[in-house]
């Protein structure tokens, strides 16, 4: 099985954005020695609580301080911007770090209206476009995209192209992924869908294109790890309210996922406990969505313990992971 972990970047209490943008650093840096495949980075604009505004500027700083473990954006919000500027960004960022870089594109707004008005303009009329948005970008990433009868080529072109993703938390998503054979992923720690049939969605209309000739999944999950059940339910109900997903417009909606042991309710959006009870857990998903990959998201309010907490998950599946 292989784990990855999604990074909002949250600048806790008591800790500048520059602090919270180290412990980021750390947390990645981390994550490849315990052998996690991916670390991505979440985009999100205005929110004093969410230290990351542009991923690709924090993942090169990653990139010279890692060698192997996969780096990409969780979501780069593709509305927001020029599919050319993408991706250049994305391609230099695949140059520096050859055949380690994702591209993981969302549709959310990531911010309050008036953010996304200084950001790009009507929000909403971009949604609109964006499957010419998404044309453009696979055209970019194949070298056949033209204006006005003329090639215009992302440069620099790298070895290996990024890997790109559509992450999402509903059918509308899935269909997006489907339709430019991206690879998809659910993210089931802040959605009310239900996943499995989402990813079987996204696996019976996929279309094999130029970003990928077969289906892929991977789910986006809330867990909590600790040694003790009592502690696991501490940090998950500290966690909660901190981590609450935000609304379309980028506030804090005081609608926490609420704690959950691990073995119960496999589709709920955070499981919290020891390692064995959150491995077993994870495996029961793995059968409910057919895949291998899990994005781990730990909304634990403290770093030292939001590490812990990698660290015990990963040693729970120790000579078991891809």
């Amino acid at each position: 099985m292989r784990l990855s972990i999604l990074d909002l970047v949250p600048v806790l209490k008591g800790f500048e954005p520059a602090a919270a943008l180290e412990q980021a650093v750390q947390l990645a840096v981390a994550a490849e020695k315990l052998g996690y495949f991916r670390y991505w980075a979440a985009e999100h604009h205005d929110m004093p609580a969410l230290g990351c505004t542009t991923p690709e500027v924090l993942l090169a700083y990653i990139g010279a301080r890692t060698e192997r473990i996969r780096l990409g954006s969780g979501a780069l919000l593709l509305p927001h911007y020029k599919p050319v500027k993408v991706a250049e960004s994305y391609n230099l960022l695949a140059s520096l770090c050859p055949g380690r870089i994702d591209l993981g594109i969302g549709r959310a707004p990531g911010g309050s209206a008036q953010v996304s008005i200084a950001l790009s303009g009507n929000f909403l009329e971009n949604v609109r476009h964006l499957p010419e948005s998404m044309q453009a970008l696979t055209e970019l990433m194949d070298r056949s995209f033209r204006i006005e009868g003329e090639p215009v080529t992302a440069r620099p072109v790298p070895p290996v192209p990024p890997e790109v993703w559509m992450l999402g938390t509903n059918s509308k998503s899935a269909a997006y992924a489907a339709q430019f054979g991206t690879g998809y992923v659910f993210g089931q720690f802040m959605s009310d869908r239900n996943g499995p049939e989402v990813a079987a969605e996204y696996r019976q209309a996929f279309k094999p294109s130029p970003l990928g000739t077969r289906p892929r999944v991977i789910v986006a999950v809330g867990i909590i790890c600790a040694e003790t059940e009592a502690e696991a339910t501490r940090l998950a109900a500290e966690g909660a309210a901190w981590f609450a997903p935000p609304d379309a417009d980028g506030r804090a909606n005081g609608k926490a996922a609420q704690p959950m042991p691990a073995d119960e309710a496999p589709l709920r959006k955070l499981a919290a406990g020891t390692p064995e009870r959150v491995k077993a857990w994870l495996e029961q998903l793995s059968e409910l969505y057919d895949t291998d990959e899990f994005l781990v998201v730990s909304g634990i309010p403290d770093y030292a313990l939001r590490l812990r907490s990698y660290e015990l998950l990963a040693r729970a599946f120790e000579g078991k992971r891809g």
